[in-house]
């Protein structure tokens, strides 16, 4: 059965300009881009707004170290304490050496996402975890791509990531890709979601964003400036490429 397209409010005047109509769900939602570009900021910005909406979320963080960093990244960019949503959110840290997932606290649930199978199982978890919302929960997460770099999973995991974006509308889902590396890959992923952005960023660390479909609302093509300091984005960029650095040797050996 298909679900009717819906839309909640979005909160930041720089993304009411190219979604007037607001942001539709269910639907799976790619932001796409060179690595560096300011893809999970973005990403977050539609997590206030599905907050602040009365919506649940999972997040599955792939790019930070730890998820103590979306809490300070969310209210360093967007003023927005998750105190106010308690019981709103969870997380899946992503462990590639265990087998399964395991509850780590209320909120928090550790996860081989190398697995296809354990991508439903763990986010059904973390779905229990949180308080059940009229406008379901959203599941985001940032760097999809990481995961492309084991050699063992490659296959199973685009293919996996694929039927997510394209079928399961039992969900709502943001996910950020780096198009540096797989970008073949990756546009299979971008064709198969029912929105697309793409990040570009000019010199000196001007963040820029781009509709290029959207289901169901009135959107507009018009690249846009996102409102970032440059200091925030440096220092989130280089948390990022820490993450990246350690966790790439370690998948291309599994």
């Amino acid at each position: 059965m298909v679900k009717e397209i819906n839309t909640i409010k979005i909160e930041h005047e720089w993304l009411q300009k190219i979604l007037p109509d607001g942001f539709p769900y269910p639907t799976s939602t790619l932001i796409s881009g060179p690595g560096g570009t300011g893809k999970p900021l973005v990403e977050l910005a539609f997590v206030v707004s599905w907050l602040k909406a009365g919506g649940s979320a999972v997040a599955i963080p792939l790019q930070y170290p730890d998820t103590r960093f979306v809490e300070i990244t969310l209210q360093k960019l967007y003023n927005t304490t998750l105190e106010a949503y308690q019981g709103k959110l969870a997380y899946i840290d992503f462990e590639p050496y265990m087998k399964g997932f395991k509850e780590v606290n209320t909120n928090t649930i550790k996860a081989n996402l190398l697995e296809p199978e354990t991508w439903g199982n763990s986010i059904e978890a973390a779905e229990k975890s949180v308080e059940k919302s009229t406008i379901g929960t959203l599941v985001f997460g940032s760097a999809l791509n990481l995961l492309l770099f084991s050699p063992t999973y490659k296959e199973a995991i685009l293919k996996n990531i694929h039927r997510i974006i394209k079928n399961d509308k039992s969900r709502t889902y943001i996910f950020s890709v780096s198009t540096s590396a797989f970008v073949n890959e990756i546009t299979k992923w971008e064709e198969a979601a029912d929105n697309l952005m793409y990040t570009r960023m000019e010199k000196p660390m001007k963040l820029l964003l781009r509709i290029e479909k959207m289901k169901g609302v009135n959107y507009t093509k018009d690249e846009i400036s996102v409102p970032i300091p440059k200091e925030v984005m440096l220092e989130i960029k280089a948390t990022a490429e820490i993450t990246r650095k350690r966790i790439i040797p370690i998948l291309s050996n599994i």
